[in-house]
């Protein structure tokens, strides 16, 4: 997308790869509103700590940046034989998996890689890791711009659309995926207002979903994570659009941001539609149940506390709670598919239980009952 930096105007990426000084190279976006900032990676163990720390979140941009780490760890490699570069490919592997383990994208991206990466040389499977990266991110690219123009006709003139937390360009490699409806719809010249949920306790909606969208010069506004609720009872909400951090695909049951599972309640008592806009390496096709998706549980200071600018211009934290008490800090929740009125893919809109009866269309590869 482009962005509006300092008075110029310019196309960037959430995440690349630089192979001159392999590194990757992020958006730092635990600054934004407030600064634009780029930072590069030095190694795979700096990459898994950019996405364990939020320097890049959301679940495409988390698995090209799982890839372009894979394939640094393995260009860093400077031992000798396939059995060692395999041993040290499976350390750098298992960094970066276990950085946000209720995202399913890197492990996704990083699956797929290895199973390009069959040469019998060290020097071609370094070579087969970054383009395997680069293939993952331009994907990822051509899923999102699908989504826009499949979730496109769902908004119409004068549509009042929620979403919820930062499913857009910056949760993704470009454009992203519940917010790539309304840039399609932008692009066809209709008016419609979006309300961006605020997202505690880190404010995604707030910072990145409302930093994006008035980047691109699209009608917003920010309102507090309980008053979604009041609006859909005034008939002021017409339509909910999320995104997903992990679909299961046998079920049709979604992990997103917490808070989307509430959301999600308040849509049905309403009768709003509630759609879930994902890219295929999004779907987890080997889960049963939701139950079994491991839920990220955050540190307690970042309920207990916030980041802000002072008047001055300087980042500053300052404790929000009691003094003593402590917090509870789960940041995803699993949604039922009996909540969802349809999910957006790359290849249509499908109910959730559908994603099995389609899976071959969807993507999935592995034989299985």
């Amino acid at each position: 997308m482009k962005v509006t930096h300092q008075g110029q105007s310019q196309h960037y990426r959430t995440v690349w790869f630089d192979p001159a000084r392999n590194r990757v190279r992020l958006i730092e976006q635990r600054l934004l509103p407030h600064k634009f900032k780029i930072v590069s990676t030095a190694d795979f163990r700096e990459t898994a700590r950019a996405i364990t720390d939020m320097i890049v979140r959301g679940a495409g941009a988390i698995g090209a940046t799982a890839a372009y780490g894979l394939a640094q760890g393995a260009r860093a490699f400077r031992g000798r034989g396939l059995k060692a570069f395999e041993r040290h490919l499976a350390k750098v592997y298992r960094t970066l998996a276990e950085a946000r383990p209720t995202a399913v994208d890197p492990v996704s991206a990083m699956r797929g890689m290895l199973a390009q990466m069959t040469d019998e040389t060290v020097g071609k499977r370094q070579e087969q890791a970054l383009a395997a990266a680069r293939q993952f991110a331009d994907d990822d690219v051509a899923h999102c711009e699908a989504l826009g123009q499949h979730g496109e006709p769902l908004i119409h003139n004068g549509s009042r659309v929620l979403t919820h937390c930062n499913a857009g360009w910056l949760a993704f490699v470009d454009v992203g995926s519940a917010t790539a409806p309304m840039y399609a719809a932008q692009a066809k010249k209709k008016s419609f207002h979006v309300y961006c949920d605020e997202t505690r306790p880190r404010s995604q909606g707030a910072i990145l979903t409302a930093w994006e969208l008035a980047q691109q010069g699209i009608s917003h506004d920010i309102i507090a994570d309980n008053a979604a609720g009041h609006l859909m009872q005034r008939g002021e909400i017409d339509l909910v659009i999320v995104g997903s951090d992990r679909t299961l695909g046998r079920t049709g049951e979604v992990a997103n941001k917490i808070g989307t599972y509430t959301k999600a309640v308040l849509a049905k008592r309403h009768g709003i539609p509630f759609y879930v806009a994902i890219p295929l390496s999004t779907i987890d096709w080997e889960l049963e149940s939701g139950q079994a998706i491991p839920i990220e549980e955050r540190n307690e200071d970042e309920v207990l506390s916030a980041w802000g600018v002072t008047p001055g211009g300087r980042r500053q934290k300052v404790r929000l709670a009691n003094p003593g008490s402590k917090a509870r800090n789960p940041a995803f929740d699993v949604t039922p598919p009996e909540l969802i009125t349809g999910i957006i893919t790359p290849f249509g809109i499908f109910k959730p239980r559908q994603l099995w009866k389609h899976r071959v269309k969807l993507g999935h590869t592995t034989s299985g009952c």
